[in-house]
């Protein structure tokens, strides 16, 4: 073969492929031709056919046409490409395989050598030239084409080669290259040739997919190969540093490369060069280029990972970065060490050394957890729960952590407060103190240790014998000592030096040398504590004492270790010297000391655990509030941390569970699913040996939550159950033990007896067969003649049957007949027997039973109302017979009950009570009876009419033609839907006449009782009881709901004991029945509605918070106007009381989902709460508006408000107002457009600007409006109008008077002060004047005066007597003509049964 080959010119590795075009000499290889496309075919086949003559010495000859196709690469046929591809990869293989057998030839010529060599270039050029061109057309296709549409192309059978291919340059590298190099180092510009390609297929953005983990690996060793083989470290280096900075997807493709590369190949120094590149890169230059800092700071995180040992060896060239701008880089550190805290600094057995480092690294994750950035604080909270639940964190780091996660959770950012919840949660699952983690649990324990500790420490001193201090004996032995210290620099002899050899450790050479000090050697210490400072140098306690000279030191450390006050000595165990009782007493004193050790460290032990538990207390008030945020992903872990805590067996976690309750009705699916999660793991899943025992605790838990529950938690708990029961949760079981306890088969208490009724109706509302199937027992049971001794249980009967009433909405369109129970049902008559016994027996709870059971008698009974007059009729009756009985007289009263009121106020008081409850309750059933039950009823029936009329109709259009007109005429009707609407509107207008003019008639029963009922209401004196009162308040306004006639004729005495009552009890009722009265009669309540308002001022709590929420109630559903009076429920948001406030803000939540209603009513808020006769404080103003202007997020009403408030300086009055309104401007975010609102109405506020609070207030604005960083014209805006408010706040107050007469602004007026010590609140006799108790006239009425000239209105004269001797016309407030409103705003409904 070598006598066949010729010389050939010598190939040079081009930098740029036009540089093989140009001469460079007889001695250099240059490309003849350029081939065109069309001739490229058959020069790839003449090459094919020398390679099998002449094998990989072939493309001397024939490298040009190969060239050719790479320089037309884009125009070539993919057949062509594909051809040249397999012929070169060929051609490669075969030469490496032969290269081996030439290498080894010892006997190579020169000229054989230089052939191989030009060879090996050219072949591994022409081939690294196609994957480079094949890579690019990949990445190309990749970019532009869609990936569902890409179709087998030259793209993909280049994915299929890329890894052969890759292999075969890897298994060339490792050859043994440097004999064609004549033995010297292979040349620099080959290994980037064959290394170059693989960097370019990291490139690619679709190299970090799962599918080509294969060609990462086959890049990893080909790389790896160049770096052990051909010194690639450097270049490496730069190159992978470049990469991370252009390219974000190759960090964790080169982190997994860096790691192989250390594990197999011990390539570690190139970690240490890699680091030391990013440490060096300038902190400053980085802030500016996100891309170059996420690149390296995914590069370092992920490297921990891999390898964080060799990344702790080169932490501190990295350090730097803590403290620059990048928060990525500070995030990358910090992950960086909490990998090395998780995998290399962990245990209980490091070194000294490495326990430092840890703390170092613990303390700078500390200090970063109040980083400025969010996203710093955020992590490294992250980075701590991974800390926690890897066990690596100290015990003696638990409490600082704590709080640190503790004070995060107020923190204004979502994600920083999410992981600090996250955080708590892994610190609870992980803590090593105790499963039970109750304060109570571990106080006691504690007290008892501590109190045990104390009494082995005063047994401890009463044995230590008569006292003399170590210091004393000290001195007596500082001579001696001083002495030995001086004879230290004596040579010593041999034997001295073997005994005297310093422990491993500080704390065994303390002892070793206490002990030597005991035993009176002072040399021997002297000479041991002289080494220790040599070999612990900066330790304690060998750091702290560093006197002039050495000899100071040694006596220093040596009178600390003597006397005690040295770390790790006990200063209470004296040495005591010479008398031989003291080796006999030695024992018993070292088991003593050890025992009191091991007792401290229990107590420390209990403290540490207590004082943890006290940090969760103190998290779950702060958690508890956050349940209720606006983020989703916290309220969940709200609700995670909450389940939590309560198996960790903390008591007062069960107000947060009861807390998260409310969010069942959430409208996120994501927070409903947390809480049914919640509830299903605290509940569904309870611990237990047997399933009986599982289910006894299952149970007792829910009836543990139901403990003092209030109505809405036991609806949510309701919802919940329900829930559970439909996805067949709930076991048999536990239903099966619900029963028991409820018939008593199982002892339980009276409270448990109660739950088990509670909860199986609360299981019935999902499947009503529940109670269904056992209706017999709960009557027979429940409501047996023991129902006067427990009317909570019977309530609560009551209830669970009531489940049994279907749906009437649901019902309504299936046509299906409603159920009902027949008269006659043995529930009914003992339900009427419970009722009438109990009513002449004092009950405090037998009104609520009542309530309950007249309401299941409508609900379940056929002719609820005879059963119901049957009632009325025998307590009233009761109570006529108990009347004859007190007055010892037989009236002529006859068994009409009308004659109730004649004698009305000898009669008990609570026979009078419960007859009124009893009037009032009845009343507003008949009423929802009629317009739910009936209503629906002759709906279902009409339908079934029409349905059947339909088919008749079908049937007959068969057999007989119809008329034409007729069926137009129909068809029509139809098409309009007048139909149904007119049968609607039948339907209402026969209940509303029924309601009107039958059931207060004089014929029904119920109007005997309604003088009953005013004579009470108008009686205050007469009737002073509280209870009565209340009950008889709320009987009227549940017989006004009955017809708008008789509403209309009472509402003015229904306000006016709402205004004048001295009962709370009686106008929070009335509250109540007037927001149902503002639903069922609008129009006539609408002209009341400032009374209603004026309940929000009420000096008693309960008071104004029902009055909150009956406004919230009404003014969400639209049935009252919202007017400037929506100030007074803004101005709750400062009430005193925690729950009025709650109510408020939530008011204003809803009312920002209703468009722009905030918005639309804040300047009328403003500038009542600022009105000087408001008298609300300055700073509760600044309260209120930090709320309600958080509301206002949109631009366009931020501007539009800025514009507002500027115009409104001008009709400002006084001071107060002008302050008022400039801080209102600082908590709007102002942008461009709402800077150039307020340079536009500078004049309205300029003469303002001399006061310094108002002045300071706009410089705010303004230097707000600079950080948040805005275009160079926004900033020259912001510069011109600073420079315009501080030359008006110069002028002061003569310039103030200039511009006040050129802009035609009232001066200031002072504002009227109360006298001190006066109340925000109003007095409840002065919150309304008589004049406004009036009736507002039938609208006819008030047209037919609107022509005429009204007289001035009289003044209505009111007697509201408390004095019980005044006379009957006294005490009674009658309702005159001319008292009535000029003026009603009526509200139009769409409703026909709303319309009277």
């Amino acid at each position: 073969m070598s006598g066949a080959m010729v010389a050939v010119p010598e190939f040079r590795l081009p930098l740029v492929p036009a540089d093989l075009l140009r001469e460079g000499g007889p001695a250099q290889y240059t490309v003849q031709e350029v081939l065109p496309v069309r001739d490229l075919p058959p020069a790839l086949t003449a090459f094919r056919s020398a390679f099998r003559a002449r094998g990989a010495l072939a493309v001397l000859q024939h490298f040009d046409p190969v060239y050719s196709l790479l320089h037309h690469f884009q125009a070539v046929g993919t057949a062509v490409k594909e051809d040249a591809l397999e012929l070169m990869t060929h051609v490669v293989s075969h030469h490496s395989n032969e290269l081996p057998a030439i290498l080894g030839d010892s006997g190579l010529s020169h000229a054989d050598r230089v052939a191989h060599l030009n060879a090996l270039k050219m072949n591994c050029y022409l081939l690294t030239g196609l994957m480079d061109a094949f890579e690019m057309e990949t990445c190309k296709s990749g970019l532009l084409e869609n990936k569902k549409s890409r179709t087998k192309s030259s793209g993909s059978l280049w994915e299929e080669e890329r890894e052969p291919i890759l292999r075969l340059l890897t298994q060339l590298l490792q050859l043994d290259l440097r004999q064609l190099w004549g033995g010297f180092v292979v040349e620099e510009e080959f290994v980037s040739l064959m290394t170059g390609s693989s960097y370019r297929i990291l490139e690619n953005p679709g190299i970090s997919l799962q599918r080509y983990r294969a060609t990462r690996e086959a890049v990893t060793h080909l790389l790896a190969a160049a770096l052990v083989h051909y010194d690639h470290m450097f270049n490496a280096t730069l190159k992978i540093t470049q990469m991370l900075q252009h390219f974000e997807h190759v960090a964790p493709v080169f982190a997994q490369a860096v790691s192989l590369w250390v594990k197999e190949y011990g390539l570690k120094s190139l970690v240490a060069e890699l680091l030391r590149e990013v440490g060096q890169k300038y902190p400053l230059d980085m802030a500016h280029d996100a891309s170059v800092i996420k690149g390296y700071a995914v590069f370092v995180t992920e490297l921990a990972e891999q390898i964080p040992a060799l990344v702790l060896s080169n932490m501190s060239v990295l350090l730097c970065h803590l403290d620059g701008e990048s928060y990525m880089m500070r995030n990358a550190i910090l992950a960086a060490m909490a990998e090395v805290l998780v995998q290399v600094l962990n245990g209980d057995q490091l070194e000294e050394a490495a326990r430092g480092t840890r703390d170092q690294f613990l303390t700078m994750l500390q200090a970063h957890v109040c980083d400025i950035n969010s996203f710093v604080r955020s992590r490294v909270l992250q980075l701590f729960t991974r800390i926690v639940q890897c066990k690596a964190l100290p015990l003696t780091w638990f409490q600082s952590v704590v709080s640190l996660a503790v004070e995060r959770l107020k923190d204004k950012a979502v994600v920083v407060v999410k992981n600090a919840i996250q955080l708590l949660i892994a610190f609870l699952s992980n803590n090593p103190f105790s499963c039970k983690l109750g304060s109570t649990d571990l106080s006691e324990p504690l007290k008892k240790e501590v109190q045990k500790l104390q009494e082995m420490r005063d047994r401890n001193r009463s044995t230590a014998g008569p006292g003399i201090t170590p210091e004393e004996e000290w001195e007596a032995m500082l001579p001696e000592v001083r002495a030995a210290i001086q004879q230290l620099f004596q040579p010593l002899q041999e034997e001295e030096e073997e005994v005297l050899e310093v422990e491993k450790t500080v704390e065994s050479t303390l002892k070793q040398i206490t002990g030597l000090l005991r035993k009176l050697n002072y040399k021997c210490a002297a000479r041991l504590t002289q080494k220790a400072l040599g070999r612990f140098r900066g330790k304690e306690p060998f750091s702290s004492l560093i006197e002039e000279n050495e000899e100071a030191t040694i006596l220093g450390v040596l009178k600390r270790l003597y006397t005690g006050s040295c770390p790790g000595e006990n200063s209470e165990d004296p040495p005591h010297g010479k008398s031989g009782l003291e080796n006999e007493e030695a024992v018993p004193e070292e088991q003593s000391q050890t025992e009191l050790v091991k007792q401290e460290m229990l107590v420390q032990y209990l403290q540490d655990a207590y004082n943890f538990s006290m940090k969760i207390t103190e998290a779950l008030s702060l958690i508890s509030k956050l349940m209720y945020e606006n983020s989703v992903s916290v309220v969940q872990e709200a609700i995670e941390f909450f389940v939590t805590v309560s198996q960790f067996g903390v008591s007062e976690a069960l107000s947060g569970v009861r807390r998260m309750l409310p969010l069942i009705w959430s409208k996120e699916p994501g927070i409903k699913e947390a809480v049914l999660n919640a509830y299903r793991q605290l509940y569904l899943s309870p611990s237990g040996d047997s399933g009986r025992a599982r289910v006894q605790h299952l149970v007792r838990s829910l009836s543990l939550i139901m403990v003092d529950a209030s109505l809405g938690t036991i609806r949510c708990l309701e919802e919940i159950i329900s829930e559970f029961v439909q996805k067949d949760e709930i076991e048999p079981a536990v239903i099966q033990l619900l029963w028991e306890q409820f018939t008593l088969k199982s002892q339980c208490s009276s409270l448990e007896r109660r739950a088990a009724v509670m909860l199986l109706g609360m299981m019935a509302q999902g499947n009503p067969e529940i109670i269904g199937s056992n209706l017999d027992v709960l009557v027979t049971v429940g409501l047996s003649e023991k129902v006067c001794e427990d009317y909570c249980l019977a309530q609560e009967v009551c209830n669970a049957i009531s489940k049994l009433a279907r749906n009437t909405k649901q019902a309504l369109g299936k046509n299906s007949t409603p159920f009902r129970l027949p008269q006659n049902h043995m529930l009914f008559g003992h339900l009427s027997e419970a009722v009438t016994k109990g009513f002449a027996q004092p009950s405090c709870h037998w009104i609520p039973f009542m309530e309950a059971a007249v309401t299941l008698i409508y609900q379940l009974a056929e002719g609820a109302e005879e059963i119901c007059a049957h009632i009325l009729q025998a307590c009233s009756q009761q109570a006529l017979e108990k009347l004859k009985e007190d007055d010892g007289q037989k009236a002529d009263s006859g068994d009409s009950p009308s004659r109730v009121s004649d004698g009305a106020s000898s009669l008990p008081t609570f026979l009078l009570m419960h007859l009124v409850s009893l009037v009032g309750q009845v009343a507003l059933q008949q009423v929802a009876y009629l317009e739910v039950s009936v209503s629906a009823e002759l709906c279902r029936r009409r339908m079934l009419r029409d349905e059947e009329k339909t088919k008749n109709r079908s049937d007959r259009s068969t057999k007989k033609k119809r008329p034409q007109s007729t069926g137009n005429e129909t068809t029509m009707e139809e098409e309009l839907g007048l139909t149904g609407a007119t049968a609607d509107d039948t339907e209402a207008e026969l209940i509303r006449s029924v309601c009107e003019t039958e059931l207060l008639d004089g014929k029904h029963l119920l109007s005997a009782f309604v003088p009953l009922v005013l004579k009470i209401c108008n009686n205050p004196g007469l009737y002073s009881d509280p209870g009565l009162s209340a009950a008889a308040a709320l009987a009227l306004g549940k017989v006004c709901m009955i017809s708008s006639e008789f509403c209309d004729s009472h509402l003015r005495l229904l306000f006016t004991m709402m205004e004048k009552s001295s009962l709370p009890g009686v106008r929070s009722n009335l509250l109540i029945a007037a927001g149902d009265l503002a639903i069922r009669f609008p129009n006539l309540v609408e002209p009341w509605t400032s009374h209603l308002y004026a309940r929000l001022r009420d000096p008693c709590p309960s008071v104004r918070k029902m009055a909150a929420l009956v406004m919230t109630h009404l003014i969400l559903k639209d049935m009252v106007k919202v007017k400037g009076q929506v100030s007074e429920l803004a101005a709750l948001l400062i009430d005193p009381e925690e729950a009025i406030v709650g109510v408020a803000q939530n008011f204003f939540t809803e009312l920002s989902n209703k468009g722009n209603a905030i918005y639309n009513l804040l300047p009328d808020i403003i500038s009542h709460l600022s009105d000087p006769n408001c008298s609300i404080e300055e700073e509760s103003f600044h309260t209120v508006m930090r709320h309600l202007l958080s509301y206002i997020t949109k631009d366009k009403q931020t501007e539009s408000l800025v514009e507002k408030l500027c115009q409104r300086f001008r009709i400002a009055r006084t001071e107060r107002q002008y302050r008022d309104l400039s801080y209102c401007l600082t908590l709007l975010p102002i942008s461009e457009r709402g800077l150039q609102k307020l340079q536009d109405n500078f004049d309205c506020f300029a003469d303002k600007l001399q006061d310094p609070a108002v002045y300071s207030c706009f410089q705010t604005v303004l230097a707000r409006f600079r950080r948040a960083g805005s275009k160079l014209e926004a900033k020259a805006l912001a510069e011109e109008l600073e420079q315009k408010v501080s030359a008006a706040h110069n002028r002061g107050l003569d310039s103030a008077e200039t511009c006040q007469k050129g802009s035609a602004t009232p001066m200031p007026e002072p504002a009227k002060r109360k006298p001190t010590g006066s109340s925000r609140r109003q007095p409840l006799s002065t919150a309304n004047r008589d004049e406004d108790f009036v009736t507002p006239q039938p609208r006819s009425l008030r047209n037919q005066q609107r022509a005429k000239k009204r007289p001035p209105p009289r003044k209505a004269i009111i007697t509201f007597s408390s004095d019980e001797n005044s006379s009957e016309d006294e005490l009674s407030a009658e309702l005159r003509e001319e008292e009535t409103p000029t003026k009603t705003t009526p509200i139009t409904r769409s409703s026909a049964r709303r319309l009277r």
